[in-house]
């Protein structure tokens, strides 16, 4: 993004908006390591994130605890702290808001309900895709929670930064624009992917794949065993060597 021009302005807090001239520019006032900054912009954009709409509900006569953004806290079997309640999809405080991960659980959840079912629902394992101009895909746990849940020590962080064959041929790329894999292992468990990323075109169907892999307990050696189908972005997702334990961030590749 920064390559095509947008300006980020990191460790920033807005104050306030004005718009002095209703066919001008938006005055953003802005504080930034303790001083105050005035800038115009076209557009501004909030991401706030969700919050759920459970008010009219009356939850709490059943006593059922509410956090402030209206979502509810559950178990691993999706109750609530009233056993008997249970809460699915967007409205689980700190979890997936996708709308596949909500099928997901309530087609479980019923199952376990009603048809004797024993299955829980994988909050973790969960491919997911952000459809940016560059696609970005991930399941799993990413590197800061992978190495505080089984220890920076065992993990190993696999990574490369590349382009695809097919950008070969877009001369209008801006320089520098790359894409981007990472593959988490857990070396204490037989070297098991713990954690996927990727930035690259198409991001969203190699995730899938890797997705139903990583359902499957895969590990590094049988990631690599397989044939890469050349020429594609996912290839590149084959025999990665370099770790940012050992080679740092600079993972540039080096062969075809």
């Amino acid at each position: 993004m920064e390559g095509h021009g947008t300006k980020f302005i990191r460790g920033a807090t807005p104050a306030k908006l004005e718009k002095p001239d209703p066919e001008g520019q938006i005055h953003v006032t802005y504080n930034q390591g303790g001083e105050e900054k005035v800038e115009k912009y076209d557009t501004v954009l909030f991401a706030m994130g969700r919050y759920a709409v459970t008010a009219g509900l009356n939850l709490e006569a059943a006593g059922v605890e509410c956090e402030k953004n209206g979502k509810f806290k559950a178990n691993d079997v999706e109750q609530t702290n009233v056993g008997h309640i249970y809460a699915i999809g967007d409205v689980i405080y700190g979890q997936l808001e996708l709308t596949p991960v909500a099928s997901k659980a309530g087609t479980l959840l019923s199952r376990r309900l009603f048809g004797g079912g024993t299955e829980k629902m994988d909050y973790v394992n969960v491919p997911t895709t952000v459809f940016t101009p560059i696609e970005y895909g991930c399941c799993g746990l990413d590197e800061e929670a992978a190495k505080a849940q089984f220890g920076a020590e065992n993990i190993s962080t696999f990574h490369s930064i590349f382009e695809p064959l097919e950008w070969q041929y877009n001369k209008d790329r801006p320089a520098g624009t790359a894409c981007y894999y990472k593959v988490l292992v857990n070396n204490a468990d037989s070297g098991r992917v713990v954690g996927f990323h990727v930035l690259a075109p198409n991001a969203g169907e190699i995730t899938q794949g890797l997705g139903v892999a990583m359902k499957c307990g895969m590990t590094k050696d049988q990631l690599d065993s397989c044939v890469g189908i050349h020429p594609t972005a996912a290839e590149d997702i084959i025999g990665l060597t370099q770790t940012k334990e050992k080679d740092g961030d600079n993972v540039a590749k080096g062969n075809c």
